[in-house]
């Protein structure tokens, strides 16, 4: 039986790769084009057949050893076949190369080396080192040729091809720079491997039964069945011509060393019966052996000589090969936009289908036709996202694979220097042995000398082979590494498609919603079969989860329940419109995601990693307006807060700060139980019963009511804090977090209890409005639209009430940074992204009943950032300033009147009270007269 568990034995189809090498082919594949087209060329030129007859060692028990197989190569499948000798027709096993590494170990038997493949690992020796050598880079190029072949080049004039010499001749001379770095090219070794190695006999055994292999026992059979019905057949016709057909109507599947080669040149017409002779077969079998080139470019001997015009016209190819390369992957970018853009038109057709139908029986058909799109779009990502986890698990055994050779290399390198050490200390012996060479008898000096001598030797041969062993190390790790690189970039590829697809699906899934909703609008509350099918669809679409996904593990959904956050992603409303346009809102902002992740969030993560100690910079600044990432938010808003507070922190603070609330109760304690309940009840974090955030949250609360009495609390900081404690999750820094956007950010009185500075910021909002959107201030301003109801509050609690999660922090990280100016900046920007719908509004109910919920509505957070930062400019913070002095001037003044009337008010109310009683008491009087 042969070695461990093994790859499934191929199909006989193999057999043909086996009789070429030993009959040096026959067939279309054996003969060189120009052979086939009737042109001569060159047999410098002829293909060379990596073959020969290698020792396996395998088997249980008594029979356990060495066996002699034929081994050859299959250039379509990257497996190397091995069967009893060159003349049997079905292999015995194969080895997969394509994934497998090569090793030899220098204290090993001569000419011993192991393959390893992930299911098993087998060991071959060869006749000599120099042939072992020979088949470890042979294997070695072709499993780079495999894992790198080109497409076929097209066929390319040679005076085109001549342009390219140069560029071509500096790529030659870099592999050439590379091969002088590891193992030198070794020559091919006459008579051991290829065509002519065919021709020898199979080595000999102590027993016949030893080479047989138990395990393939049928395959055995069938060899020997087809070499017995070949040799009756040679006989019955007098000659072996491979060209005949055999007795049950198909060609011979393989050829005898003894037969003429059919495709050596100056043969007879296909149709002469007459074999050629044989000493002119063996002539051309060792010519060709002789003539044969090796193609690698790390291992080609056609490097270390004179460079002929064969060898530039074939380094010119390969340069075509590329540029054919690229000019494919091109090609396949065009089909791809092509596709989008029959896409594109198909939708547009499918629109227009669906709003030129006048019955809802074809519109309903019309949104079961998008269904079935939908299902086949999921099945394709289902699909994706298999071959994605197939790759994975290649790139880790590759992982794995390199670490183990690394691992080896290492020992080998530690071993070699131990060795290293033993033979200086025997060369300082030697010396010492040669100065006291007079105090010995001379044949005892001599013999030691000797034996040292011999020692010596010994111990060269072992450097020498340990240092062979080191390059060709060195080489299969080179190799390896390269191997494992086009890998790892073709998985990024089918990524970046999955993601692509994935955001696909949720544009169609989104438009499949509002498509529902126009439908449920249209009908109305009219009865029917038509209305209840509408219903059910939309309960399906609205209770699917990415838990109803197959069980293979393949999630086909992108949409959680929570986003990283904690933020409920799909609020629950209780009116059905709402929920629905909740449902294609998280659709659309995920979509979104998918498209900008490759394009603009793996860069902005890269460039986050490479920033290194943050410190105040116009990059720091574009970064934070970009937003930060998930990652890097702690470390960025901790350092954000400390450049504001350094000159109110003071260490051990927050704790006294509690143990002051534990020895006396604030007096505004009993609000903030009170608004502990009501914030965020969309988060899983402060609504959860056991989520420890709701008493972390009302410590912090009452430490900064201790830390500025003036303030105390406010309604609105329990928000600010509470986004703080999700994204610090920790209490000192989320208090100090409040800390910094009360005190230093935001300007003074702003939490006050006449909120002064806050209703400053409303008038310069509404002057900013009118210089930079005058169309919409002139809307609202017919509608009697007064915008500080629903503004108010955004730049209370920085739109923590307002704006999604995901574009809500975004807008912190460039806060933090910039001050006030940002909310200033994305309360113009959110106006700006929803003019057109509010322009379209032409009741004043209706735009109060939009502006409620239109910031929920905002899907694309990068377009939101580029109008704040970009569109909104010219925007200086001197102006704002004057804007704030000059309001805040009217607005005091106008408090000030309304103290006065109210004074005035006061005073009239005392001097009605004093003059009350006398009336009263004169009516009294009267009243008790009568």
């Amino acid at each position: 039986m042969e070695g461990a568990r093994g790859d499934a034995p191929e199909s006989s189809s193999a057999a043909p790769e086996c009789a070429e090498p030993a009959g040096s082919g026959g067939g279309p594949e054996g003969s060189l084009p120009e052979e086939r087209e009737g042109g001569a060329r060159p047999l410098e030129a002829a293909p060379k057949r990596l073959c020969g007859y290698l020792s396996k060692f395998g088997g249980k028990g008594p029979i356990r050893g060495w066996k002699s197989r034929w081994f050859y190569y299959d250039e379509r499948k990257c497996h190397l076949y091995y069967s009893r000798t060159a003349q049997d027709a079905n292999p015995l096993d194969s080895i997969d190369l394509s994934s497998a590494v090569f090793d030899c170990k220098a204290d090993a038997e001569e000419g011993t080396f192991e393959i390893k493949t992930p299911g098993r690992v087998i060991t071959l020796k060869a006749a000599t080192k120099q042939v072992m050598l020979y088949w470890l880079q042979q294997l070695q190029m072709k499993r780079w040729e495999f894992h790198n072949s080109p497409p076929a080049p097209p066929a390319v004039p040679d005076a085109a091809l001549a342009g390219n010499g140069p560029a071509m001749h500096l790529e030659l001379e870099q592999e050439e720079t590379e091969l002088e770095e590891f193992l030198c090219p070794v020559k091919t070794p006459p008579g051991f491997v290829g065509a002519a190695a065919a021709l020898q006999p199979a080595p000999a055994l102590p027993s016949a039964l030893q080479n047989l292999s138990l395990k393939h026992l049928g395959t055995e059979i069938q060899n020997t069945v087809h070499n017995i019905r070949g040799n009756k057949q040679a006989q019955g016709t007098g000659h072996g011509c491979p060209g005949e057909e055999s007795q049950n109507g198909e060609p011979q599947r393989e050829e005898r060393p003894s037969v003429p080669d059919p495709s050596a040149p100056g043969r007879e017409p296909a149709g002469s019966p007459k074999p050629a002779p044989k000493s002119s077969l063996a002539a051309n079998l060792i010519q060709k052996a002789k003539l044969q080139s090796n193609t690698f470019p790390l291992f080609s001997e056609g490097l270390l000589r004179t460079r002929t015009a064969q060898e530039k016209v074939a380094a010119l190819e390969q340069q075509v090969l590329m540029l054919t390369k690229e000019l494919k992957s091109q090609k396949e970018l065009v089909r791809i936009l092509h596709k989008a853009l029959e896409a594109a038109q198909q939708e547009k057709r499918a629109s227009s289908a669906y709003l030129a139908a006048t019955e809802d029986k074809d519109r309903l058909e019309l949104v079961r036709h998008k269904v079935r799109q939908i299902a086949e779009l999921g099945r394709r990502v289902e699909a994706l996202e298999q071959e994605r986890e197939s790759l994975v698990h290649t790139a880790q055994l590759r992982e794995q694979q390199v670490q183990e050779l690394q691992l080896h290399v290492q020992l080998l390198m530690d071993k070699n220097q131990a060795k290293q050490q033993v033979i200086y200390k025997l060369s300082e012996k030697v010396t010492q042995d040669f100065t006291h060479l007079p105090d010995q008898p001379p044949e005892a000096a001599d013999r030691d000398f000797l034996s040292h001598q011999e020692r010596l030797e010994h111990m060269k041969d072992d450097m020498e082979a340990f240092r062979t062993q080191n390059r060709f190390l060195n080489s299969e790790i080179h190799q390896v590494t390269k191997i494992w690189r086009s890998v790892a970039e073709k998985q990024k590829a089918l990524l970046t498609k999955c993601a692509y697809l994935q955001a696909r699906n949720c544009q169609v899934e989104s438009k499949y919603l509002a498509g529902l909703r126009r439908l449920q609008e249209a009908l109305g509350d009219e009865a029917g079969e038509c209305s209840e099918l509408l219903r059910q669809l939309i309960q399906e679409a609205l209770q699917w989860e990415a838990g109803e996904a197959p069980a293979d593990g393949v999630e086909l959904s992108p949409i959680s329940e929570y986003d990283e956050y904690g933020f409920l992603t799909v609020p629950d409303y209780e009116v059905e419109d709402l929920k629905l346009l909740a449902k294609i809102q998280v659709l659309e902002v995920r979509s979104h995601h998918l498209l900008a992740l490759e394009a603009v969030e793996r860069p902005l993560q890269e460039r986050w990693a490479a920033l290194g100690e943050l410190a105040p910079s116009a990059e720091l600044k574009q970064l934070l307006r970009a937003g930060v990432p998930r990652e890097h938010r702690p470390r960025v808003w901790k350092w954000l807060v400390h450049l504001r507070v350094r000159h109110l922190h003071a260490p051990g603070r927050y704790q006294e700060l509690l143990r002051r609330g534990q020895a006396c109760d604030h007096p505004a304690a009993r609000q903030i139980e009170l608004d502990l309940n009501r914030t965020f009840p969309n988060n899983k974090h402060f609504t959860c019963p056991t989520s420890s955030f709701p008493d972390r949250l009302r410590r912090v609360l009452l430490a900064f009511a201790w830390q500025n009495p003036a303030i105390g609390y406010c309604q609105g900081l329990n928000r600010l804090a509470a986004i703080a404690l999700l994204v610090l999750d920790d209490e000192e820094s989320a208090f100090w977090c409040l800390v910094a956007i009360v005190e230093t950010i935001m300007p003074a009185d702003y939490y006050s209890k006449t909120l002064t500075a806050s209703q400053v910021d409303q008038r310069v909002l509404r002057d900013l409005l009118s210089e930079k959107l005058p169309r919409l201030m002139a809307h609202l301003g017919q509608q009697q639209v007064d915008l500080s109801l629903i503004t108010f509050n955004w730049f209370l609690v920085v739109f923590a009430d307002s704006l999604i999660s995901d574009i809500l922090l975004r807008v912190w990280d460039a806060f933090l940074y910039e001050g006030t100016k940002v909310v200033f900046r994305y309360a113009l920007a959110i106006f700006k992204y929803n003019e057109k719908q509010i322009l379209r509004l032409q009741d004043g109910l209706e735009i109060y009943q939009y502006l409620r919920l239109f910031t929920k509505t905002i899907c694309d957070g990068r377009k939101l950032m580029s109008i704040a930062f970009n569109d909104m400019n010219p925007f200086p913070m001197k102006q704002l300033q004057q804007q704030r002095a000059a309001h805040r001037e009217r607005l005091e003044a106008e408090l000030r009147e309304l103290e006065q009337l109210k004074a005035e008010y006061l005073e009239r109310q005392a001097s009605c009270a004093r003059a009350m009683p006398e009336a009263c008491a004169i009516d009294d009087d009267g009243d008790g007269e009568a």
